[in-house]
């Protein structure tokens, strides 16, 4: 795999990496792209399969994206600018923090995900794009106050915890409780959180609990803190892929949090839940669209080598045809995920989360689907050696198609957010064929 230079593997980099004309990148996109490839290969993409296999990046990682402002990048767009200011952070490798746009985050999260692996990145940056934006949003001044300058300067970990044993993607089952105290307080909270990313090295985390009766009207969000906090036990959870995300499992037992850690206020929980997975699920689409692309430029590049039945395996028919329809699904997907960038640069958060959450929401399940095709493209084509784990010259794709599971399920799962898509373009419809209809009176 190439250090900094595009790879010049057919399918390896997107068009406007492999010089064809694009209508969406600025000079300074592209030149932000160079920086952040050197970044990325020095301090983690080299290293990604070495520390996915031992199963965890070691934490001077974490301190080095912090120190270079290099997890900022996953804070929705626009950035909190007055915020980081504040905390003496101007600008992520030469862009200044007001010039930030979703087309940088774009760029930012497909080469995080060059190495093809999901987990490497997944330690660090979940707490960033998932935990801190509800506190951003809709906590109170004095919230704020509290726990943003640890977690924007990485001082402190954080997470976003919704998740249960008995609530995926159907959010408004949550059961974990958070019932106020005598004196009004504080709240006691009682639950299990499952499957939440980062959180064995979270110092808090933004989570959603059950303040009110059933249902979504009854769920709220809150920061609460979790290492080696009084009624908090964590451990880690062996998952099929993504082994260095620190996938954990989360007892509350009596948890006693101040009220003023409430995010919003009582019964806001679904809206703020919902409008925040907008975010993850387009930085999840772009980055599984890059790890399908390194799953197909692995099988290209075996396959111009790779000798069967006399002649090389690219001088079948038949896996020219294999590669084709799993490249086009690539493309496809990559222009859609382009797209999708450029309308987020140009419309208000308000506007966006209107017209593109159902969108989102099917570029998410899309993403994960282009995954499944090029990762099992990939491992049918390397054969033997792409169903090996650890070792050989199918190593990665094989890492790569275990990973398809944590890219379908979390954020929503496939079934659900396809559902959801098609729910919120109804929706809209019905709106603006409202605004159609000739006036009655």
């Amino acid at each position: 795999m190439a250090t900094v230079d595009p790879n010049p593997i057919p399918f390896s980099e997107p068009p406007y990496l492999r010089g064809l004309p694009s209508p969406y990148y600025t000079e300074g996109h592209r030149k932000f792209q160079k920086a952040c490839r050197a970044f990325l290969w020095e301090h983690l993409l080299q290293h990604a399969m070495e520390w996915e296999k031992q199963g965890t990046v070691p934490d001077h990682v974490f301190k080095i994206f912090c120190e270079h402002n290099m997890l900022v990048p996953n804070l929705p767009a626009p950035l909190p600018v007055d915020w980081l200011k504040r905390l003496g952070i101007h600008d992520i490798l030469g862009v200044k923090v007001e010039d930030w746009d979703y087309l940088h985050t774009g760029i930012y999260t497909d080469e995080l995900a060059r190495s093809g692996l999901a987990g490497p990145s997944a330690s660090l940056n979940a707490g960033w794009a998932y935990g801190i934006s509800p506190i951003l949003k809709y906590a109170s001044p004095e919230l704020q106050e509290r726990v943003l300058p640890d977690l924007l300067t990485g001082k402190k970990r954080g997470c976003i915890a919704i998740t249960e044993p008995g609530a995926g993607s159907d959010v408004a089952n949550i059961a974990t409780t958070a019932t106020k105290s005598a004196d009004g307080k504080h709240y006691i909270i009682n639950g299990e959180k499952k499957w939440i990313t980062n959180g064995i090295w979270s110092d808090c985390t933004t989570m959603a609990v059950r303040t009110g009766g059933p249902g979504a009207a009854g769920l709220s969000v809150m920061v609460v803190p979790l290492k080696g906090y009084p009624g908090v036990t964590m451990r880690r959870l062996t998952v099929s892929g993504q082994k260095t995300g620190g996938t954990t499992y989360i007892e509350l037992d009596d948890v006693k949090v101040p009220v003023e850690n409430i995010v919003g206020r009582e019964g806001d929980g679904m809206r703020i839940i919902m409008t925040n997975f907008n975010h993850e699920r387009l930085t999840i689409a772009v980055g599984v669209t890059r790890q399908a692309r390194v799953a197909l430029a692995e099988a290209f590049r075996y396959c111009l080598k790779r000798e069967a039945f006399g002649k090389t395996l690219m001088d079948q028919p038949v896996v020219r045809h294999r590669l084709a329809k799993a490249g086009a699904e690539l493309e496809t997907m990559w222009a859609f995920v382009e797209q999708l960038l450029y309308q987020m640069c140009h419309l208000s958060k308000e506007e966006a989360d209107r017209q593109l959450g159902g969108v989102t929401a099917m570029a998410k399940a899309k993403g994960a689907m282009v995954l499944n095709e090029c990762a099992q493209c990939a491992v049918l084509l390397f054969g033997g050696a792409g169903f090996t784990a650890h070792s050989g010259q199918g190593e990665l794709v094989e890492a790569i198609y275990r990973d398809v599971p944590g890219a379908r399920i979390p954020g929503g799962s496939e079934d659900v957010l396809l559902d959801l898509s098609v729910r919120q373009l109804v929706k809209i419809y019905r709106t603006q064929e409202k605004l159609l209809k000739p006036s009655k009176l």
